[in-house]
């Protein structure tokens, strides 16, 4: 692309010239169609993207301040954008469109979420939670501590480390051993469910 006779056919083309608009698609057809095989958008097949292309060339054509800079890099930056912008739009789109978008069939009621709580989840919940609760209090009360304090307080190992004046991989470790004790129990508690 040679960018001094870019420059004169987008000088032409302001002022109105339909040959040099033509002559300007055909020294950027290479570019738009090198960058639509490149391009996949949602819903939009190659001719699409090419049309976008070619339609925000004239965009870019009808903005274009002939003293402000180059045409070919506005042009293709300006391109290359809208593209970016189109590929954005399309995908918040695709969820309410296309092959992924909700059917109604018989079976509605099983695709559509419920607001109201699932009984076997909530079973299921509670339950864990009892035995979560019996297995932390199978710990010593140096362990209950450590569990209370990383998880259901939200702090660090970092910070427990410093403040039980112990080496951070010492109160790591101890985080993972105790962990392990209540994993042997949540297993030894399912061995007997299963038995």
């Amino acid at each position: 692309m040679d960018l001094k006779y870019v420059e004169i056919l987008a000088k032409k083309s302001k002022d109105g010239d339909n040959l040099s608009k033509e002559n300007l698609i055909e020294e950027f057809r290479p570019f738009i169609r090198n960058l639509s095989r490149k391009t996949f958008i949602h819903g939009y097949d190659k001719n699409d993207i090419e049309n976008e292309c070619y339609k925000n060339l004239f965009k870019c054509l009808n903005s274009y301040d002939l003293e402000k800079h180059r045409f070919v890099a506005y042009a293709t930056n300006g391109i290359k954008n809208n593209l970016n912008d189109l590929i954005r739009k399309t995908k918040n789109r695709d969820n309410s469109e296309g092959s992924c978008a909700l059917t109604l069939s018989d079976n509605l009621e099983d695709a559509l979420p419920s607001n109201e709580p699932n009984l076997e989840d909530m079973l299921c919940n509670e339950c864990d939670l009892d035995l979560l609760k019996y297995a932390i209090k199978k710990l010593t009360k140096e362990e209950q501590e450590l569990i209370d304090f990383i998880f259901f307080k939200n702090n660090t190992i970092r910070l427990y480390s410093s403040l039980k004046n112990m080496c951070y991989s010492t109160a790591a470790k101890r985080k993972m051993e105790v962990l392990k004790k209540i994993n042997k129990i949540f297993s030894s508690f399912n061995e007997i469910c299963v038995n």
